[in-house]
């Protein structure tokens, strides 16, 4: 598949979903959740928030290795034709929330129920920059993108 074509259906699969599973892992096993996120216009980082107080973020600060997966499935039987999804392959790392106000406020005006949440100090703000893309269509036609 054609990489402008591939990039826009990646950005339009991002852009018509407001949760992603977050894989993480640390010593003994994986473990996944859900997040709201946003992303950057390249599609090079994927942002989202985390309390501090929680398996992922240590999962994120111990192990920053980390698959996102996104899809756009409704559990019906068109599932198997229609449905897309794509997995995000990163490394994490937690951003300093007044330097990377930008980001923030995309990601808070994507999601403005967040703002009570990221404001408090035991949040921490995080991006995924992302070394690749797996675009899975047709429930079974994959295509790697590296933005």
């Amino acid at each position: 598949m054609e990489q402008d074509k591939i990039r826009q259906q990646i950005k339009t699969l991002l852009t018509s979903e407001n949760l992603a599973v977050l894989a993480t892992q640390n010593i003994e096993r994986p473990y996944t959740s859900l997040v709201a996120f946003s992303f950057s216009e390249n599609l090079k980082e994927i942002f989202f928030v985390t309390a501090r107080a929680t398996q992922k973020y240590n999962n994120l600060i111990g192990h920053p290795q980390v698959a996102l997966l996104v899809d756009n499935r409704k559990n019906t039987t068109d599932d198997l034709r229609d449905a897309v999804a794509t997995t995000i392959i990163g490394h994490a790392d937690e951003l300093d929330k007044a330097t990377h106000q930008a980001d923030a406020t995309f990601l808070l005006n994507r999601h403005p129920q967040l703002r009570p949440f990221f404001d408090q100090e035991s949040t921490a703000f995080f991006a995924v920059h992302v070394s690749s893309y797996i675009y899975v269509c047709n429930f079974g036609d994959v295509t790697e993108y590296h933005p």
